[in-house]
């Protein structure tokens, strides 16, 4: 599995949506995510690609779209 499905299945999981046709999508504008998910998806971030976000260094702002959060994920897997 791909970073892309990974972070998709990872917002599915949290939000219970399939956002895989609503990439550019304000995940916290529409309430799918808060900030419980965001821990939680931080969480899962780490347990399954083996990246380390610190909370202190996350901008809601460039992590507010899967797009975002696919790009982001997969310049710290590099």
């Amino acid at each position: 599995m791909d970073v892309k499905q990974k972070v998709l299945s990872i917002l599915k999981d949290l939000s219970g949506e399939d956002l895989s046709d609503q990439m550019d999508t304000n995940l916290y504008d529409t309430a799918l995510m808060d900030s419980m998910a965001t821990v939680q998806m931080m969480l899962e971030l780490q347990n399954q690609l083996g990246i380390d976000v610190q909370i202190s260094e996350f901008d809601r702002s460039e992590w507010d779209t899967p797009n975002k959060i696919i790009k982001k994920v997969e310049a710290l897997v590099k």
